[in-house]
């Protein structure tokens, strides 16, 4: 229980760290001014947006850019190549996220009696499609894509099916992001 309780505070850490950070980007201009300079160049910006579209500390700047880029470029590739940068965010989280933080949670949650009910739900079919269901739905809107990555470890999705997945859900969710600024425009 100790080891669990050292290891969720270790994950509390870094996610600590990651606001410290994401709040710095914000605070300095930092953020704008990546974003920014990247906007004219379709690709790239999309591609840089998109990575910074998957947290939920930088993910407003990022829509602002993607629909940006969206309404003076193809819907299509800003879409993309926003996803494809979405992906290599997601990826990133999902090395931290995946196993560990639910192991953790889990192990901190379930008691001795319940350890076992728990456990069975967790095994359940139907609650890993809800969960894999919710958490797909989660990394397409522009809710934190963190949430949405939890609920995909508690699936045990594996990495290769994870991939092409981030990258559809989030591919859909920018598309709808640039259409929206499209029909604005």
């Amino acid at each position: 229980m100790d080891n669990h309780k050292n290891n969720l505070i270790k994950d509390a850490a870094i996610i600590a760290l990651s606001i410290v950070v994401a709040v710095l980007l914000i605070r300095t201009q930092a953020l704008a001014i990546i974003l920014t300079s990247t906007k004219e160049l379709e690709i790239i910006g999309s591609f840089i947006a998109g990575m910074f579209f998957t947290s939920i500390f930088t993910t407003v700047p990022a829509i602002v850019t993607l629909g940006e880029i969206a309404q003076v470029n193809s819907v299509f590739l800003t879409a993309f190549f926003g996803g494809l940068g979405a992906v290599v965010g997601d990826l990133i989280i999902f090395r931290f996220v995946r196993d560990r933080f639910s192991e953790h949670l889990v192990a901190l949650v379930a008691t001795k009696s319940g350890k076992v009910r728990l456990k069975s739900l967790f095994r359940l079919k139907l609650f890993r499609w809800l969960t894999f269901l919710i958490g797909g739905f989660i990394i397409a809107s522009p809710l934190p894509d963190e949430l949405g990555i939890s609920l995909l470890g508690f699936s045990k999705t594996k990495t290769s099916l994870f991939i092409p997945l981030s990258f559809l859900f989030n591919f859909f969710g920018i598309l709808i992001i640039g259409l929206i600024a499209r029909a604005i425009m």
